[in-house]
């Protein structure tokens, strides 16, 4: 066998090793609910034929474009303000100290309930939705950012003083790549919170995206459609999970290479 060749075939071995409890799930579901009549539970193989009528050449792509950009933007200001307010708390000891219980206090408030003032502030649209899944998903992020922070080995901290670093450059270049593992860590919960407030924002008072048109579609028993907005949102949370993972691969290279020689050494 070619040597070239061994990269693909462990990549394929690896694929199949992940994906055929997938592969055998959807096997399943494809026989069991073949020529089923059950208003609830239409055949897999409809509700495949709707993907592709409806979301990938049909009136559902405005639906995905338009949740995937209040996804995107609400994700990005929750990201920039978790890791921006987190450091800034970081360095303002008092600053710190007393906003952490309202911090924690806002962390543990669920954002659904926030729905109708956030309908009464900002009305119904673009920015009710943005402003939620910012305010929601910032909270992983914030936290672990500070909590990472707090846990830079004080070593360096103190390496950093003695080489009169200025503040600005002791956070840049020491404390935020120390705490890089625990702020990508709080980036990845706040990707899984705001996906599942994309899809709560659109439910209420709301005239377009993928949480709309799942409870339209639930409202006209129109199960194949709903059923298919459902799967649409699992592979959006597949995607946006791997994507996360190449991204986090790239970015903490170092680190995992880091604890790869250290666990040879061992």
């Amino acid at each position: 066998m070619p040597a070239n060749l061994l990269p693909y075939l462990r990549l394929a071995g690896t694929a199949l090793t992940r994906a055929w409890l997938f592969i055998v799930f959807f096997g399943v579901w494809w026989f069991w609910s073949a020529g089923s009549k059950n208003l609830y539970f239409p055949p897999l193989e409809s509700i495949v034929k709707a993907l592709w009528t409806q979301w990938a050449t049909g009136p559902a792509r405005a639906e995905l474009a338009s949740s995937l950009e209040h996804l995107i933007v609400g994700y990005v200001i929750a990201a920039c303000l978790g890791i921006g307010i987190g450091a800034a708390l970081w360095s303002l000891r008092y600053a710190r100290e007393a906003t952490s219980p309202y911090l924690y206090f806002l962390y543990v408030l669920p954002a659904p309930v926030l729905v109708p003032a956030a309908l009464t502030l900002f009305g119904i649209g673009f920015t009710m939705k943005v402003v939620l899944i910012a305010f929601a998903a910032m909270w992983p992020t914030l936290l672990n950012t500070m909590d990472g922070m707090r846990g830079v080995d004080t070593v360096k901290l103190d390496t950093s003083k003695s080489l009169g670093l200025p503040r600005w450059r002791n956070l840049l270049q020491v404390v935020l790549p120390a705490a890089a593992p625990q702020i990508v860590a709080g980036l990845r919960n706040s990707l899984q919170v705001a996906i599942i407030l994309m899809v709560v924002s659109e439910w209420v008072a709301s005239t377009d995206g993928i949480g709309y048109y799942i409870v339209n579609a639930q409202e006209s028993f129109d199960y194949v459609d709903l059923w298919s907005g459902i799967i649409v949102l699992a592979i959006i949370g597949v995607v946006a999970n791997l994507l996360f993972v190449a991204v986090e691969n790239r970015v903490l290279y170092w680190h995992y290479g880091a604890r790869a020689v250290e666990g040879a050494s061992r």
